[in-house]
């Protein structure tokens, strides 16, 4: 019972919020959050070539548009902004790293440009492939950065970047957010699951581990950050660890998908591009210590859905039944917060 997270009420944010970055899982589902709770008062900034993505609250601006990004707070007067932008297609940054410097590091540096000046709150979401991974996880905030991709190198640099311009900002470093996405495709799941949907092979990596959260749990950390005085850096990872392989397992059990298409292999038998981390997992005491409770459910919350072997999600016990609306349940949200 000690893992679950027993969440205080919160205070409110400062409003109005600006929520950037809502085509990617953890701001889109953290601009919906918000946006229930405070509704007019919230607005999501989405890339325009996003196009897809509109709605009542939904603003279409580039990170790097700085004559758009001043006129948003000249006409909103946004009191605090939670950054969620970012290109994070590994391999996309790879192959184009000026858009991946353009996106992450110089929509960083407009966004501060802009604040400057301002009393805005800003807490910035960053991303624990700031590290590679050699080491033996459970990374902690004072570990050094020494990422192994070019959107890893640019997250590191946009951290930086926060820390100079503006020491009163809160960095938060995620691992990977489980959650919806609006175009149904955009989170870890999302990949996993489309690939087994379609009956096609997924092939993920027995040592890339991570430590995923419900975006139930971080929506409710980031509320809880913009309206602390929390500066600096926190790692912001759940407390379970699993290789991408593992995930993968969860997802074709509880999914209830055929166990003969889900393939691992070892990093550096993939291809060189992109170039994968290792054991990436963060340690987020520091952040659980500041808040006072710790934020983080496991994910999965059921111990049962978590794979004890590499042949797991080929058990399929009489009278268990996987199926697309259990994974929805289970693992797009936190079954302990669902009313």
């Amino acid at each position: 019972a000690s893992m679950i997270c027993r969440v205080p009420t919160l205070s409110d944010p400062p409003l109005p919020l600006l929520v950037t970055g809502i085509a990617g899982v953890s701001g889109y589902n953290a601009f919906h959050y918000f946006r229930e709770r405070y509704p007019g008062r919230v607005i999501g900034m989405r890339p325009v070539r996003s196009w897809g993505l509109r709605g009542e609250g939904v603003v279409a601006c580039d990170a790097e548009d700085r004559d758009g990004l001043a006129r948003l707070f000249d006409q909103y007067g946004f009191a605090s902004v939670l950054n969620c932008a970012g290109s994070c297609a590994l391999k996309s940054c790879e192959l184009d790293p000026p858009m991946a410097w353009r996106i992450n590091l110089q929509g960083m540096r407009t966004l501060l440009e802009v604040l400057d000046g301002r009393a805005t709150r800003l807490v910035h979401s960053s991303i624990d492939l700031v590290y590679s991974g050699t080491a033996a996880g459970d990374h902690l905030e004072s570990d050094p950065t020494d990422p192994v991709t070019v959107y890893g190198t640019t997250m590191a640099a946009a951290e930086h970047l926060v820390q100079l311009a503006g020491p009163r900002a809160c960095v938060l470093r995620i691992s990977l957010p489980m959650g919806i996405s609006f175009n149904g495709h955009a989170g870890a799941i999302d990949w996993i699951q489309s690939r087994f949907r379609k009956a096609k092979p997924a092939t993920l990596y027995f040592d890339e581990i991570r430590t995923p959260t419900y975006t139930d749990c971080l929506n409710r950390v980031c509320q809880a950050v913009l309206a602390s005085d929390a500066s600096g850096l926190y790692h912001a990872g759940g407390p379970r660890r699993l290789s991408l392989f593992q995930i993968a397992q969860i997802v074709n059990r509880i999914g209830g998908y055929d166990p003969r298409h889900l393939m691992g292999c070892l990093r550096h038998e993939a291809g060189p591009i992109p170039p994968r981390a290792g054991d990436v997992s963060m340690n987020s005491g520091k952040l659980a210590a500041k808040l006072g409770y710790d934020p983080f459910d496991p994910w999965p919350f059921y111990d049962e859905h978590v794979p004890t072997h590499r042949q797991w999600h080929f058990e399929r016990p009489r009278g268990e039944r996987g199926s697309p609306q259990l994974l929805a349940e289970v693992l797009y949200h936190n079954p302990r917060m669902q009313s």
